[in-house]
């Protein structure tokens, strides 16, 4: 049965390939190798099997390429727009810090000026008091002489009326009527001066009302410049703090808790602002309670900047020249070890790149680590950790305070390594957490 069917195969295929021959002669005989129809098929789609699997291959090969040059260029210029985007953010966050401080001295200085006014108009508003006190008095005081010499004169009459009626008595009653009529002069003369003197008092106090509708409207005028400044710097804190309070909640952190540790741990990088306190020993004005605020909100963005420094926000490669090549999570072990946890992320890159601290801390580990070769573990503020391995050289030593930006170590291949990379991880609380959350919370900011 099977030699039937190979020969119906062999006669169908007679026509495409008929059968051949090779002829092997020696010295003593000639021999030859029958190849049948069916044996050239096999060998033909052989040939074109392994044909079709190096074009398959190389074009494979290409693709990668491509793409592993399209992946470099992209994080290339996603490097340049991080840099530029820090810059600019430095830019105006120094901007913002300047123009606070130039909006507190305007405030003092404007609150100094508010006082002294103040001042000025309880002064002026004493002095129309004691002017009305002093008109009033003056006005009693004409009244009353008026109508004295209203009677005198009144006496007068009668007194003259009684001269013409009494001749026998009419030179002592002549001598008192001359007495009256220079006691009336006096009278009128004091009246004339007082009147005079009432006159004076009443445009004093014209004036002074005058002075102190002045210093009102300067008051007026002098509040609504408080509050267009009170209005910009509540904008301007706020606008500064959303960003800072988004990154470390971006981060799984706790902003409230990790600015209750700056202040317990506070270590002479400036200090927090003092409140207004009022000069009268009373409750608060408007203005000085917005100025609190104010300060409190300028007290949190300084404790704000001491936390983001000290937490490993920035990146470990600052230069941008490399590649991520794994994430953060369960994967196959790269030694065929099968799946296994991989606690941080890969960084590949070209031999000896400058690998940095991504926050200040203490370096606690600077040696040789299993599995992770030449490593350097760095202990942050708030419980924090990170991990450099698979290093090329060390830069740093055990109990070596560094800061951010500090070169600790190069890229390498040492350990347990397939490449020369960088294996970075963070750990919070002994439990290694995801270094992408941080690096991606520090994007909109730094």
């Amino acid at each position: 049965m099977l030699t039937r069917l190979t020969y119906r195969i062999n006669a169908a295929l007679e026509r495409h390939l008929p059968e051949q021959r090779l002829f092997l002669k020696s010295d003593t005989a000639t021999r030859f190798i029958r190849l049948r129809p069916m044996t050239q098929a096999l060998v033909l789609g052989g040939v074109s099997l392994v044909l079709a699997w190096s074009f398959v291959a190389t074009s494979v090969l290409l693709m990668d390429s491509i793409s592993a040059g399209s992946d470099r260029d992209q994080s290339a210029r996603q490097q340049a727009l991080f840099e530029e985007r820090l810059t600019a953010l430095s830019t105006d966050r120094d901007l913002r810090a300047e123009e606070a401080a130039r909006a507190q001295q305007r405030f003092n200085l404007a609150l100094a000026e508010v006082s002294a006014m103040q001042a000025r108009l309880l002064a002026s508003e004493d002095r129309r008091r004691e002017l009305e006190t002093g008109i009033d008095v003056i006005q009693n005081t004409l009244r009353r002489t008026i109508k004295e010499r209203d009677e005198a004169r009144a006496e007068l009459g009668r007194a003259t009326a009684a001269l013409s009626s009494q001749e026998g008595s009419k030179g002592t009653e002549l001598g008192r009527a001359r007495d009256a009529l220079a006691t009336l002069e006096i009278m009128s003369g004091a009246l004339g001066t007082t009147a005079r003197e009432r006159d004076e008092m009443v445009q004093m106090a014209n004036r002074a009302r005058e002075d102190a509708a002045d210093i009102q409207r300067q008051k007026e005028d002098l509040q609504l410049r408080n509050d267009a400044i009170f209005a910009r710097l509540e904008e301007a804190v706020t606008v500064s703090m959303e960003p800072l309070d988004k990154m470390f909640r971006a981060a799984g952190l706790s902003p409230d808790d990790l600015l209750d540790q700056v202040r317990r741990g506070y270590g002479g990088q400036g200090g927090p602002m003092s409140p207004i306190v009022s000069t009268k020993g009373g409750a608060l004005s408007p203005d000085e309670a917005r100025a609190n605020v104010i300060l409190q909100g300028l007290d949190r963005m300084n404790l704000y900047r001491l936390a983001a420094v000290r937490t490993p926000f920035f990146n470990p490669i600052p230069s941008g020249r490399y590649r991520f090549t794994s994430g953060f999570g369960y994967r196959r072990d790269p030694k065929g070890a099968g799946t296994r946890m991989h606690s941080g992320l890969d960084f590949a890159g070209s031999y000896g790149t400058p690998i940095v601290s991504t926050g200040d801390g203490v370096v606690v580990e600077a040696g040789w680590g299993n599995g992770y070769g030449r490593m350097v573990k760095i202990r942050h503020d708030f419980g924090i950790e990170t991990l450099y391995a698979h290093l090329s050289q060390i830069h740093v030593n055990e109990g070596q305070r560094v800061s951010r930006g500090d070169r600790i170590g190069d890229m390498g291949n040492s350990g347990r390594s397939t490449g020369t990379h960088l294996h970075y991880e963070v750990h919070i609380g002994g439990r290694p957490v995801n270094p992408m959350t941080f690096i991606k919370a520090a994007n909109d900011v730094f």
